[in-house]
């Protein structure tokens, strides 16, 4: 048995598992949105992160990469032991199919039964499912945003820089990662003013980039 797993957030950038191969490629069917509360890494139960879920959308594709566990049961739990304590704010596992980049106008998948982390889109069922929001409300908690790993916006701007590494970037992740540059531009009086969005989680448009010259940081 052979255990595949799709990463289309930080596990591009930083699977943390040991594998036996990674494929960059794509699902059908769902877009990358920042839709989901992350309260132990990035954020806080007080003041949560944003970060990356998937919604169900037909005709999208969502760009990422496969990984690939071979070696035995052992090492296949292992994997899945280390994911579900990492994605333990997606209450969701998917089964799906991956596609790599060619020219066939009707491409087939390459694996199929590829586990992907995904959450509830109800914020009754999902206590970790903020939905959508305004750009600058979520470029706002964003920037703002901190927790034990590290703070949100260096997140957002990994996967911006990652989704460029496989030469595949979003407009949506660029659009989001630029309002939040714009956040830390503004004025110290103004951002004094800007209080950082405050959790309901119990405590427990940029156009298309022609050139591949790109700054990351803020």
């Amino acid at each position: 048995m052979v255990l595949w797993v799709f990463g289309y957030g930080s596990l591009i950038w930083n699977p943390g598992f040991d594998f036996d191969e990674k494929i960059i490629g794509y699902i059908k069917d769902y877009k990358r949105v920042f839709d989901l509360a992350c309260i132990d890494h990035r954020g806080t139960p007080e003041h949560p992160a944003r970060t990356c879920t998937l919604e169900q959308s037909t005709g999208a594709i969502c760009w990422g990469a496969a990984y690939c566990v071979r070696g035995g049961p052992e090492k296949e739990k292992l994997a899945m032991e280390y994911l579900e304590r990492r994605e333990c704010e997606y209450d969701s596992k998917t089964l799906v199919e991956f596609y790599t980049e060619n020219d066939s106008s009707t491409p087939t998948p390459i694996v199929t039964g590829v586990i992907v982390f995904t959450s509830t889109p109800d914020k009754v069922s999902n206590k970790y499912y903020l939905g959508p929001a305004p750009l600058e409300e979520m470029a706002r908690q964003i920037a703002t945003a901190t927790g034990p790993c590290g703070n949100n916006r260096e997140y957002l701007f990994k996967l911006e820089k990652a989704m460029y590494d496989i030469e595949h970037e979003e407009e949506y992740v660029i659009e989001l990662a630029n309002e939040v540059r714009k956040q830390l531009d503004l004025p110290e009086e103004v951002k004094a003013l800007l209080k950082p969005v405050v959790s309901r989680v119990p405590v427990k448009s940029q156009a298309h980039v022609s050139t591949r010259q790109r700054v990351f940081a803020s």
